[in-house]
């Protein structure tokens, strides 16, 4: 059964489908994806940012400003 959605208003008259539910949705409802990059879905399927999917911190490069050197000093 088809559903008409009623554009009358809206920003755009497009109609797009959810990625996730594939239900049909006016393109001003539809959000990209936090964690999976080019999905378009809508408010119901939108998922938290998932911080274990961001890349990792730089490395700190820390090294001590007087540094005792591995020879001895006596000879």
């Amino acid at each position: 059964m088809s559903r008409f959605l009623n554009t009358l208003g809206r920003g755009s008259l497009g109609i797009g489908i959810c990625d996730r539910c594939y239900r049909k949705f006016p393109l001003d409802e539809l959000f990209d994806d936090t964690n999976a990059e080019g999905l378009k879905v809508c408010a119901k399927d939108l998922d938290d940012l998932d911080p274990y999917r961001l890349p990792p911190r730089e490395t700190e490069n820390i090294q001590l400003d007087f540094v005792r050197p591995d020879e001895p000093l006596s000879s």
